[in-house]
């Protein structure tokens, strides 16, 4: 079989859906639409580059090399088993599981809890105690996530949320106020360095090997239609996606001019929900935050889990599965604040260097492949970016002030984009040379 069922085609794309879909979707979209106010438009547009954009040309770009160890080859096959284990730690067990069950707490069980255990570290525990060991549950069969995630879990979410929008319209929360900081001056910009906080474009690095795994197991065995089914699932995905961050987009610029400027969208969609459904609302968001965070925490367990077991054939899937919840459900409970904290220069050095590994992979045949245009300008970005992680820590490097595009937060592209001409020059030259060699050895 080559192609799929349209509804198979659906669901696979509602489980891709479900598993972009977590914390960081949840909660940045909301305040992007508060802080951007009138402009919001503009920053979605920039949002949605770097958050559905990225995340689809990666799933592509995956899809066509097989997996990111292979695609990251390219530039070296050390870089690439380093790099590889980097990706799926950090989205993985040690930042984006655990951010995902803190902030399912967070928002699914905190608010409901009494003042006298507001303080106490048992809560916590116990959830994601309860929480992991569902996820684990769910993530020991890669297989069923089609039916589970597809069927029930992920159009629950999407009811849920529209119906939070649809209230908004008929109970209209407020009217957009000016744009602050940044999103004033470069809305576009801003809406593009927010999106990585999502963390969407790394995740889908990784969600490659259980797309595959899927369409397998719905009869799809030859290549080529394995990439072209992954590119229309992800296509869908990122549609759904579109809509869902347009509604929480709206719904945190109208409300600023009613209840003021928040720390995070958490806090704006709880203000929100409470305001259109009373208590009844906190209970709708508290369900949509759980299923969110569930769903992601389950596919990168799955993903990452794969992935090791192929690194580390000695050590069963399942029994990866239960090293990585266990490991998850401890980092979860430092909190949600410290993990958030932690998240940004982690992914300040890692995000530029996948995305500029997504956009080499989507240029490959306009540079001819050399080589030495994925080397020079993996090098480069890597240097700058990594720079930029420990200038964000408090060790002030001075020279990236002066780097071109440094006080938007992107001191690497002016590296990079140095490393793709250096690097297609050598490759040029390295071709040329070889070409003459090769034309003396046919004279003689």
């Amino acid at each position: 079989m080559n192609t799929l069922s349209k509804k198979n085609l659906l669901l696979v794309s509602l489980m891709l859906f479900s598993m972009f879909f977590g914390a960081g979707n949840l909660i940045f979209p909301p305040l992007l639409g508060q802080l951007s106010g009138d402009n919001m438009i503009l920053s979605l547009i920039g949002f949605l580059i770097s958050a559905v954009g990225l995340p689809i040309m990666a799933v592509a770009t995956v899809a066509k090399a097989g997996d990111l160890q292979t695609l990251a080859s390219r530039v070296n096959k050390t870089f690439a088993l380093i790099f590889t284990i980097l990706i799926y730690l950090s989205i993985g067990p040690l930042l984006g599981i655990p951010r995902a069950g803190s902030l399912a707490f967070e928002m699914g069980v905190s608010p409901f809890l009494p003042k006298t255990l507001s303080g106490s570290f048992l809560p916590l525990f116990l959830y994601t105690l309860v929480y992991f060991a569902i996820a684990y549950w769910l993530s020991i069969n890669p297989s069923k996530l089609v039916d589970r995630f597809g069927k029930f879990l992920t159009p629950t979410i999407l009811v849920l949320i529209g119906v939070i929008f649809l209230g908004s319209l008929v109970k209209p929360i407020g009217s957009f106020s000016p744009p602050s900081l940044s999103y004033a001056e470069s809305p576009i910009l801003k809406g593009f360095l927010d999106g990585y906080l999502t963390m969407d474009a790394i995740a889908a690095l990784n969600f490659g090997i259980v797309i595959t795994l899927v369409l397998r197991e719905k009869g799809l065995n030859s290549e080529k239609a394995l990439v072209s089914n992954t590119i229309k699932a992800g296509l869908l995905a990122g549609i759904f996606l579109t809509i869902i961050y347009g509604m929480l987009s709206y719904i945190g610029a109208s409300s600023t001019t009613r209840f003021g400027m928040a720390e995070n969208g958490a806090i704006t969609l709880t203000k929100v929900v409470y305001y259109l459904f009373n208590d009844s609302g906190i209970v709708i968001l508290g369900i949509i935050f759980s299923l969110a965070c569930l769903t992601t925490s389950v596919g990168l367990i799955t993903s990452c889990s794969k992935y090791f077991n192929t690194l580390i054939p000695r050590i069963s899937y399942k029994n990866f599965v239960a090293i990585l919840s266990v490991s998850s459900m401890v980092s979860a409970n430092i909190g949600l604040t410290k993990i958030l904290q932690i998240s940004v220069p982690i992914l300040n050095a890692i995000y530029p260097m996948a995305i500029i590994l997504i956009t080499l992979a989507f240029t490959h045949n306009i540079f001819k492949g050399y080589k030495s245009v994925y080397l020079f300008t993996m090098i480069f970005t890597g240097c700058f970016s990594i720079l930029d992680a420990i200038n964000h820590l408090g060790a002030k490097i001075g020279f990236l002030d002066y780097m071109p595009f440094a006080s938007k937060g992107l001191p690497w592209i002016l590296p990079s984009l140095l490393g793709i001409l250096l690097g297609f020059l050598y490759g040029f030259i390295k071709e040329y040379s070889l070409r003459k060699a090769l034309s003396k050895d046919i004279v003689k």
